[in-house]
């Protein structure tokens, strides 16, 4: 017997998943409340590449236990991150590299755990088909067995690969993964398999007629097998003595077949046709021998026919006398199907038999990650507008009380018309507790630098992306044909059109602070007067030329009123821990989506959310018409008592006395005041939330940049190489004499030189204290919230979401007169995943090094 055909590995190139892995985990699953650390099992995951793909694997079980184990451990986290996340440039090497001779790509890099998935399931088929072939066939059951498992399984994995080019993202693929390549290893691991069994028939001295029946079937699927192998696309990847030994092995166990049928005549004493058939198997031998270039190829049963052939004949001569029938009168061996044993081994869920752990097990799948991340969505448009209606009606209210001067009127009456109002009093001392305007004056003049630090780390990213395509099409308009890498233009439209959009959110920023700006620039004398305190009111409130103790109205409504401030009061305290329960709504999703994807294959999301969100927010919801109901009651209250008891009257600014038109303007800018806060605390953690995602946005740009400068500088060498040999293959043959200057190679200093794109650190105008829960920056930079503390994400803020969710312009943050369009941090559609970018800076746990002085600002 001869020798059977193993297939060569490819080989991988060291790459590090450690750090990218940890980003893109960190940003995916770890939150402030729930930090997730993986370390350790990416960690191990690295040391199981490095053993599975980076070293010269033996010809055993112990080998291959090592690429199921990572080959698992790769399929179980690729369905936990969502692809568009992955960034690591994984390079492969054609495993029938021959130098690019025949024009095929040597090697591919392709950032993407599907493509790393396919190199290893290519390598485990290989290392099978060389474990099969360098089994001891015929020393045991087992090991026959065995041998013809693993090729079997070998078949199974090559014709799966047939969809590779797909993980390839558009690219070609390397000649070994060509879906013609993959169905001929595959025809030819099936025939291989069923040479075994035929072995193990004749091993254990089957009947004859099985035999040639098995070996019919062994003839007919090398036949196939041969075909494949021929075919133009894909003959130049073998080794030398592939398609002679398939085809020898075709002849041969034709030959084999008419032999052991041959048998079957002797038993039934039918010498002519076993004449006729004996003959048929030495002349389809002796052309196996030819295909084959060797002359000991199946040379036993060459001796074994001979000998049988010799007897047979001397038989016939003396004994039988029988007619020796002519070779086309024979009838065929039946091709049975129950004859094809060999058959192709679907690829197994998990190839590692003792898969003991899954080292994410507790990161979800990707289908429920997204929807987590889209009911999220749901969950913050719904708390979002609920707590916009309270503001509004808030702000509703305290304009009616404003106009009326209430409750400052209704306390005026009570006592010496000098004195200040007890609510103005009050106002006065919050807002001076609370910084009064200068600390107002001190939050507006932050803002633009924030804007400024955002525009600067958007402009970095749009320059990368920039440079990194002009550095492509320099070289592809110098290679030409040559320069055969998708082109820049193809893979950066996402990463333009997110630089697009973040320019939009910025610009509609700023026409909001505009807004802002505004209402304290008009509010700004009540806002300073207030700021002077309670004691200070008394300078600048006017004297009144009468007392209002005179007024008309009965005690009942002005008692009424009086209530009626009461429950104002309450309603607004209502109104507070209302917002801080909606801000902080919580129930489990993740629970449902899994066994929702357990049970059905599937997600329900828009379903499953809105019967969640249902059970978690209906209660809230109804205290919110409740409390906006109330409000209305309230209104109508107040407005009838205020006209009983002051009576009807104009309230225009012209038609008020000073002393009320001060009143007036003093809640008014008291209301300003709390609303401006509001608005610049948000403003400020907007600006600082837009920074983390801008540095995440620009660090994913950088890694995209890095590898494509990587391929690059991959391809240029390959590029250069074939230009050397083709130089060396095309110079003439030497003639005597010998000439005087040997020819020389093509100089490097004519090759394209590589265009320096290496990513630069992004701009970093000021060091900024770590932020809990937010992307890690960018390597050498500190993270970005200002301030000098961390300004935490509320625990409903949407960290994630599907690719297909788009951004939505929302108004200012419960901005109560704005409608300006700009992202609320409660209704941000937008985040890492859904933007497209991913960061690979240091990880939260990580402290970053020391940050240099940052470059001059281009």
């Amino acid at each position: 017997m001869t020798d059977l055909i193993c297939v060569p590995l490819k080989k991988a190139s060291d790459v590090d998943i450690v750090k990218p892995l940890k980003n893109i985990i960190a940003t995916l699953y770890s939150t402030a409340d729930n930090p997730e650390d993986f370390s350790a099992d990416i960690q191990e995951l690295s040391y199981m590449r490095t053993q599975a793909v980076s070293k010269s694997l033996d010809k055993s079980a112990a080998a291959l236990e090592l690429l199921y184990k990572y080959y698992d451990q790769i399929s179980s986290i690729e369905n936990k991150i969502p692809p568009q996340e992955v960034q690591i440039a994984f390079k492969w090497k054609d495993a029938f590299d021959k130098g690019g001779l025949f024009g095929g790509r040597v090697s591919l890099s392709v950032a993407s755990l599907a493509y790393e998935k396919v190199c290893v399931l290519f390598n485990i088929a290989a290392l099978q088909s060389q474990v099969g072939a360098h089994t001891r066939i015929g020393e045991s059951d087992e090991d026959m067995k065995s041998a013809a498992k693993m090729f079997q399984q070998a078949s199974g994995i090559f014709a799966h690969l047939k969809m590779a080019p797909t993980t390839m993202g558009g690219q070609e693929p390397t000649p070994d993964l060509a879906g013609d390549t993959v169905a001929a290893l595959s025809a030819l691991m099936l025939a291989q398999a069923q040479e075994i069994f035929v072995k193990k028939a004749i091993a254990d001295k089957m009947k004859d007629g099985t035999v040639a029946r098995l070996c019919i079937q062994c003839e007919d699927m090398y036949s196939d097998a041969l075909k494949q192998l021929q075919r133009d696309t894909v003959k130049h990847n073998w080794e030398k003595d592939w398609i002679p030994t398939v085809a020898g092995k075709q002849a041969a166990y034709s030959a084999l077949a008419q032999y052991f049928q041959s048998q079957v005549c002797a038993e039934k004493k039918q010498v002519g046709e076993q004449i006729t058939r004996l003959t048929q198997t030495l002349e389809i031998l002796k052309q196996a021998q030819q295909r084959s270039g060797n002359s000991n190829f199946f040379v036993d049963y060459v001796n074994k026919a001979n000998r049988l052939l010799t007897q047979a004949k001397k038989d016939n001569d003396f004994i039988y006398h029988e007619r020796v029938i002519e070779a086309s009168a024979l009838t065929p061996i039946d091709k049975v199907a129950s004859a094809r044993i060999a058959k192709v081994l679907p690829l197994q869920e998990k190839m590692c038999e003792n898969f003991s752990r899954d080292l994410f097990s507790n990161m979800v799948p990707v289908q429920v990650h997204q929807a987590i991340a889209t009911c999220e969505v749901r969950k913050t448009e719904m708390t979002g507008g609920k707590i916009n209606q309270l503001r509004e009606a808030n702000s509703l209210l305290n304009s009616i009380l404003a106009s009326l001067n209430l409750p400052a009127a209704l306390e005026d009456t009570q006592g010496a018309t000098d004195d200040v109002p007890q609510s103005l009093k009050e106002k006065a001392k919050v807002v001076q507790e609370a910084g009064g305007s200068a600390d107002l004056i001190s939050s507006v003049q932050e803002i633009p630098e924030l804007v400024q630090r955002n525009k600067e780390i958007l402009d970095e990213a749009e320059r990368l992306l920039r440079e990194e395509e002009e550095s492509d099409n320099q070289l592809r308009a110098q290679l030409k044909e040559k320069w055969t890498r998708t082109s820049s233009d193809k893979l950066n439209s996402t990463f333009k059109t997110n630089a697009a959009r973040y320019r939009e959110i910025i610009n509609n920023a700023l026409a909001a602070d505009e807004v802002v700006r505004g209402k304290m620039a008009t509010h700004e004398q009540a806002i300073q007067m207030l700021s002077r305190g309670e004691h200070g009111l008394g300078d600048v409130l006017p004297k009144s030329s009468a007392t209002r103790s005179s007024s008309t109205g009965s005690l009942s409504a002005r008692e009424n009123l009086k209530g009626l401030m009461l429950e104002v009061d309450q309603l607004k305290r209502e109104r507070e821990t209302l917002e801080a329960s909606l801000k902080t709504v919580a129930f489990d999703m993740k629970t449902p989506f899994l066994k929702a994807l357990a049970q059905d294959g599937a997600i329900n999301e828009p379903a499953m959310s809105v019967e969640l969100l249902g059970k978690a927010l209906g209660p809230l919801e109804g205290q919110v018409k409740s409390n906006l109901e109330k409000q209305e009651g309230l209104i109508v209250g107040i407005q009838q008592n205020s006209d009983e008891y002051f009576g009807k009257k104009n309230t225009s600014t012209d038609t008020l006395s000073r002393r009320d038109q001060m009143m007036r303007q003093l809640a008014e800018g008291y209301d300003a005041f709390t609303d401006l806060q509001s608005n610049l605390k948000e403003g400020r953690k907007f600006y600082n939330d837009l920074t983390q995602l801008l540095v995440a946005f620009q660090n994913k740009i950088s890694d995209f940049c890095f590898a494509r400068k990587t391929e690059k500088e991959e391809l240029l060498r390959d590029v250069t190489r074939d230009a050397s040999s083709g130089a060396v293959a095309a110079a003439p043959p030497p003639r005597p004499p010998p000439p005087s200057t040997v020819p020389s190679l093509p100089s490097m200093a004519s090759a394209p030189t590589p265009v320096n794109t290496a990513a630069q650190p992004p701009y970093n105008p000021t060091p900024y204290a770590p932020m809990p829960g937010a992307p890690p920056a960018y390597p050498g930079a500190q993270p970005m919230p200002v301030g000098g503390g961390a300004l935490p994400y509320p625990s409903n803020y949407p960290q994630n979401m599907p690719m297909p969710y788009q951004p939505q312009m929302q108004p200012y943050p419960y901005h109560p007169y704005a409608t300006f369009p700009l992202p609320s941090h409660y209704s941000m559609p937008y985040t890492q995943q859904q933007m497209g970018y991913n960061p690979y800076g240091y990880p939260p746990n990580q402290q970053p090094p020391q940050q240099q002085q940052p470059p001059p600002h281009q």
